[in-house]
């Protein structure tokens, strides 16, 4: 921790976009093995006015919490709960590192599993 006055930091803030949030939560996604890929929103219209909304990807940003909804799609043959784990733990970390904003939560919703593509 510096001390008040020895930083070459510049006085000011930082904003993050929540487009940022949602390419970081989304890109972290579809890294986990057993990810197909990310669903369509639910919600039809509504969607597309929703702030914080991406390809398979809803943040909701409140002081510096961040809460993600993700709808993916799964391969065939994965474990269900474990894949679901490991996105949570993969994008809560990479969201807290790269942003070092709190995860409040970070909902999986499991849409579809995806016959097309084996599992990885």
């Amino acid at each position: 921790m510096e001390e008040e006055g020895s930083s070459d930091r510049a006085p000011g803030k930082t904003t993050i976009a929540p487009g940022v949030l949602v390419t970081i939560a989304r890109l972290t996604a579809l890294r986990v093995p057993g990810v197909a890929r990310l669903a369509n929103l639910p919600g039809g219209v509504n969607r597309l006015f929703h702030r914080g909304s991406g390809e398979g990807v809803r943040i909701e940003v409140e002081e510096n919490s961040v809460a993600v909804d993700l709808y993916v799609i799964l391969a065939r043959e994965v474990n269900v709960r474990m894949v679901c784990e490991r996105i949570q733990s993969e994008v809560t970390r990479a969201i807290h590192d790269m942003v070092a904003m709190d995860v409040k939560q970070v909902d999986v919703h499991v849409m579809d599993v995806s016959y097309d593509e084996p599992a990885q």
